[in-house]
This record gives structure tokens, C-alpha cells and sequence, in this order.
């Protein structure tokens, strides 16, 4: 599935994310989604999302 579409993206999907602050290196956090925060319907650099843990950021992968 494609991560730039919010139509992918569900609330209690398991996906991994780029935070703000990780995006010179790139390192992904994995957690499950509580909202999504993009109101458009894609989005080129990812759906931002945020996680149960409270974690912004901008999904990358989606595991399941």
C-alpha cells in the first residue's frame, strides 16, 4: 500500500513513521495510528499521523 494516500491509512494500523527531528537520518518509529493529521487526500512526503505513544510523524511503511 501506498503511504502518500490517506485513504490507506486507518486508525489502528500498524506503520512505521519519520519523525521531524529524524529526517537527516532517516531512522523509522514503528507504533500503531491513533489520528490522522493530514486533511488532504496524499500527500508526497507521507499521511502525518500520530501514534498511540503521542509520536508525530510521517508514515513511511505500513506493516499491517
Amino acid at each position: 500500500m501506498q503511504a502518500e494516500k490517506r485513504a490507506n491509512i486507518k486508525a489502528g494500523l500498524s506503520v512505521r513513521v519519520l519523525k521531524k527531528e529524524d529526517q537527516r537520518t532517516g531512522r523509522l518509529t514503528e507504533g500503531v495510528v491513533r489520528d490522522i493529521l493530514t486533511k488532504s487526500p496524499s500527500h508526497p512526503h507521507g499521511i502525518k499521523v500520530r501514534l498511540e505513544s503521542g509520536i508525530v510523524g510521517r508514515v513511511k511503511e505500513i506493516l499491517a
